[in-house]
């Protein structure tokens, strides 16, 4: 008989991302993801065949929720240039937030396991590749709009701009002084002046 799964797979790509995300990898062993999925061992590797694949899951699952879905939403919801102004607040709100650990999985992940795992860099460069392609279509369109300079060049502050956010992300992980979080809103907007 084959075997079925009785359990919801977004949830548990959802507990063991936070799991994930809460230690790192290396330190997140078998028996915290039993504990954080609420299914057993076999269940896990049936479904998933080893931790690292049920990792990349997880970073996929949190790929389309952090990154897609939200720069989405945030797209919809501002015009172009305040849309890369609120990318960074909503970064800076997360400190302190407690709904998550605290900074951003994928750049958690690139710093832990990139020097030597290349599923893993490949996945996060493509993403953050879009965070930055994100930047720079924002920054054409408020080009087009005339709230921000025609002059300047979209990649490059786009470019720019991904530097100051994924440092914006590894600061709220540690939990910085304010004024740190403050100089990096205010670099970031100057940038668009």
């Amino acid at each position: 008989m084959p075997w079925e799964k009785n359990y919801n797979e977004t949830n548990v790509l959802e507990r063991a991302m936070h799991a994930f995300w809460a230690q790192g990898y290396g330190a997140t062993s078998m028996n915290d993801l039993v504990e954080a999925t609420g299914i057993n061992r076999g269940s896990i590797y049936a479904a998933y065949t080893s931790k690292h694949n049920l990792f990349m899951e997880s970073l996929r699952h949190y790929d389309r929720l952090y990154r897609q879905d939200f720069l989405e939403k945030i797209a919809r919801e501002h015009p172009p240039k305040h849309a890369i102004l609120a990318t960074f607040e909503a970064a800076a709100r997360q400190r302190g937030a407690g709904k998550t650990p605290g900074g951003c999985l994928l750049v958690n992940t690139v710093l832990e396991l990139s020097p030597h795992d290349a599923e893993v860099r490949d996945f996060v460069d493509a993403s953050l590749r879009e965070v930055e392609n994100f930047f720079a279509r924002m920054i054409e369109a408020a080009q087009q709009d005339a709230t921000i300079r025609i002059d300047l060049n979209a990649r490059q502050i786009a470019q720019a701009l991904l530097g100051l956010f994924l440092g914006l992300r590894v600061l709220v992980r540690s939990r910085p002084h304010p004024a740190a979080i403050k100089s990096i809103m205010y670099q970031a907007s100057t940038m668009l002046s």
